[in-house]
């Protein structure tokens, strides 16, 4: 935060503290506003650990209210994150408790995490997982997103999501193609089907989602009503299984 922002902050804090204004005068109110900022001033000159105090707690509150939303939003777009038609699904279809991932082929974290994933995934017989392409990292990412949906209509996605995460090096279309070779896809249809409008507009679904979400990186997760922001550990995907599982479905 700027530290004009900071200060503005601050002041602002101590104008609606009560225990500020019960210091000296009880009517900081009636102060001219120079003589008020003096003595914020002064006071910040003997005090000066309680700007970070009240700028931590302006994140506290900012967050709080940012999650509020996105739960709100997650409560009453539930379909479009657990049962969108235009998502694969892996683990179990019909599995009791639905794990949705956020991702981007070309980010390290995504990789790293789609050991845990994939432990997870496989430690759960009745664990459904929806796959949601939200490539944020340019036009490669772009390119690999639309083109795992392509393979999508061949049946082959889980097969071709798994190549790309475990490939060494940026997803560029050269190498995405030779993947999609690789692991048996049609690539003159795959290309065909990637120009299909309606693949972009999955896309588009997406990041719109996942904006409403307040999910800004990649990897995301859902799981039942709770939101995971970043990478994690295979161990904290399955405490958030059992929690959801314990819950009412959304």
């Amino acid at each position: 935060m700027p530290p004009l922002l900071i200060v503005g902050a601050v002041i602002a804090w101590f104008a609606l503290d009560p225990g500020f204004r019960g210091v000296g005068s009880n009517a900081t109110t009636e102060m001219a506003s120079d003589a008020f900022e003096q003595r914020v001033r002064d006071y910040l000159l003997k005090h000066p650990e309680v700007i970070m105090e009240a700028v931590q707690r302006l994140e506290t509150r900012r967050r709080a209210a940012e999650d509020g939303e996105a739960q709100a939003v997650l409560k009453s777009r539930a379909d479009e994150v657990f049962r969108d038609p235009a998502s694969p699904v892996g683990g179990n279809p019909a599995g009791d408790v639905t794990m949705v991932e956020f991702f981007d082929y070309n980010c390290p974290y995504c990789r790293k995490v789609a050991s845990a994933v994939q432990e997870t995934v496989t430690g759960d017989a009745k664990l459904r997982v929806v796959y949601m392409e939200f490539p944020i990292l340019g036009p490669n990412s772009v390119f690999a997103a639309k083109a795992a949906l392509a393979a999508h209509r061949q049946g082959r996605y889980i097969a071709f999501h798994e190549a790309l995460m475990q490939a060494r090096g940026a997803a560029d279309e050269a190498g995405v193609l030779r993947i999609a070779a690789e692991v048996g896809l049609d690539v003159t249809r795959l290309k065909a089907d990637m120009a299909d409008a309606e693949i972009q507009s999955a896309i588009d679904r997406n990041l719109k989602l996942a904006q409403a979400l307040r999910i800004a990186g990649t990897p995301g997760f859902v799981i039942g009503e709770h939101i995971l922001r970043g990478a994690t550990d295979a161990a904290t995907l399955r405490s958030l299984v059992d929690k959801a599982r314990a819950e009412p479905p959304l």
